[in-house]
Parts: C-alpha cells; sequence; structure tokens
C-alpha cells in the first residue's frame, strides 16, 4: 500500500508514492532492497521507534511521528548508523536525504497522510 504525505505547517509534498510497512517482514526489510529513493518516494513504517541503515548505499531523512501526526525528532541518518530512540514515536517517515531541509519541515509540524487516486496505489 502507498499513501501521499504532506507537510500541513508547511502546505508542502513530502512525498506523492510512499510505501507504508506495517507487517513484520515489511518493517524489517524496510528500505533494504533499494539501490536509492527517488524524489517523491519514500518509506512510512509503523510501529516504529528506532531504525538503523545498515546495509544501505545512501543517507535518508528520517522523521519520528506522534500519534497525533506531529514531527517530534528530524534528522538526516547516513548509512550504517543507528537512530536514537524516540519512545513517544508513533512510526518513522523515511525521505530522499534533503527532503527535510528543502520542504523546511522540522521539529512540531504537522503532517498528513493520504490516500493515492485509484490506479496509482500499487494495488493490481
Amino acid at each position: 500500500m502507498y499513501v501521499k504525505v504532506r507537510n500541513a505547517t508547511r502546505n508542502v509534498d513530502l512525498g506523492q508514492k510512499v510505501r507504508v510497512a506495517e507487517s513484520l517482514p515489511a518493517r524489517l526489510i524496510g528500505l533494504l532492497a533499494t539501490p536509492s529513493l527517488a524524489a517523491g518516494e519514500g518509506l512510512w513504517i509503523k510501529p516504529c521507534v528506532s531504525i538503523h541503515t545498515f546495509f544501505m548505499r545512501y543517507s535518508i531523512d528520517i522523521l519520528f511521528i506522534d500519534v497525533g501526526n506531529k514531527v517530534l525528532a528530524c534528522q538526516t541518518l547516513p548509512p550504517w548508523r543507528v537512530s536514537r530512540w524516540v519512545t513517544r514515536s508513533r512510526g518513522v517517515l523515511e525521505l530522499p536525504a534533503g527532503t527535510a531541509e528543502r520542504t523546511a519541515t522540522g521539529v512540531g509540524d504537522q503532517i498528513e497522510f493520504g490516500d493515492l487516486p485509484a490506479g496509482q496505489d500499487g494495488v493490481s
């Protein structure tokens, strides 16, 4: 399943095709099988309080988001690193590196998740 993600505080799109990882296998694999993230792509891992970038070849921006969809923490994580634990996090949004800076997304911003139009949701 895919969703659109928008920073409502800044009125800017963060991702037009963000994959949702809710099952244990999907959460464990995450972005490990991907060579990179294109602009507009991402991964929404839920539930999640910490992530790693072991075996990844590229940096990512990570946003820890609470139950009210507000950003609790935001950072760029290079390959072979472990993020800090954010205990109040509902999930982690992983985006191409530089997305947070480009969109001025930061702690306290309100994030909206929306459905993709029919035919664009990755469901055949």
